[in-house]
């Protein structure tokens, strides 16, 4: 069952310096929704946030009764390290473990599963392989295989369409449909603004804080590009620290 997820004045800082500023918001269950913005604009940190992976500086992620294991959190391929010897199949069972805890092996049904999910992604037969010796394409294919074994209630994605090819590309965004038919709530950090238009029909447009929030057209309106290209213009490195409660200094 899917859930919705709330921010509230959320901001998140690195070093005390600002990367997202009071956003609130709702990303309703079941919905499919991209963030987008400038460079720099918070996008990868705001997932992150949403993942848990980064604590708030003010503010709150409400994710209601969701545990960690109903969430599937992929993050950009270049924060994943390759080196490791691990087997494409090792890579995907990796998803079943939220739902089999510490104590339990895998089983016969969970090796199934993953078959299913290889098949799913187009890589039956690469179980064996080393995940080394896989293109950058076949390497995101496995980890949405991963994704699929986790069968994760609300699915996190940033930037998965990164430096993998068209064909790719368009097989993963057909997983994205399919989690969308089924009432996942899938949240994507995007660069591709075309891409967005055709295939998520919400879309947060984010430059550090929320420039719109809503249906894909209205959203990626051209004033509203406009006004988050403005703002990543007047951006300094030197920024001031974030004024943060007298409580968060304790």
């Amino acid at each position: 069952m899917s859930a919705a997820i709330d921010l509230h004045d959320l901001t998140v800082t690195y070093e005390r310096r600002p990367a997202v500023h009071h956003v609130n918001g709702r990303f309703a269950a079941g919905s499919l929704t991209a963030i987008v913005g400038p460079n720099g604009a918070g996008k990868s940190t705001l997932i992150k946030a949403i993942a848990g992976t980064l604590k708030p500086a003010e503010g709150r992620v409400d994710r209601g009764s969701l545990a960690t294991r109903h969430i599937g959190y992929l993050p950009q391929a270049a924060e994943i390290d390759r080196s490791f010897p691990l087997s494409v199949a090792d890579t995907v069972l990796m998803g079943a473990w939220h739902r089999l805890g510490p104590f339990r092996g895998v089983g016969r049904k969970q090796v199934e599963q993953a078959q299913q999910a290889l098949l799913a992604v187009g890589l039956e037969g690469f179980e064996q392989r080393s995940i080394g010796s896989l293109s950058s394409g076949q390497f995101q294919r496995v980890l949405f295989a991963r994704l699929l074994l986790q069968d994760a209630s609300v699915i996190l994605l940033d930037e998965p369409f990164t430096a993998i090819d068209a064909r790719t590309t368009r097989d993963l965004l057909k997983l994205i449909s399919g989690w969308h038919g089924q009432g996942r709530t899938v949240i994507a950090v995007l660069h591709d603004i075309e891409q967005v238009r055709q295939h998520f029909p919400n879309t947060l447009l984010l430059a550090r804080e929320t420039i719109a929030w809503g249906r894909t057209p209205e959203t990626l309106s051209n004033d509203n590009l406009r006004r988050a290209k403005n703002m990543a213009e007047h951006w300094s490195a030197d920024a001031q620290p974030c004024a943060l409660n007298e409580e968060d200094d304790l």
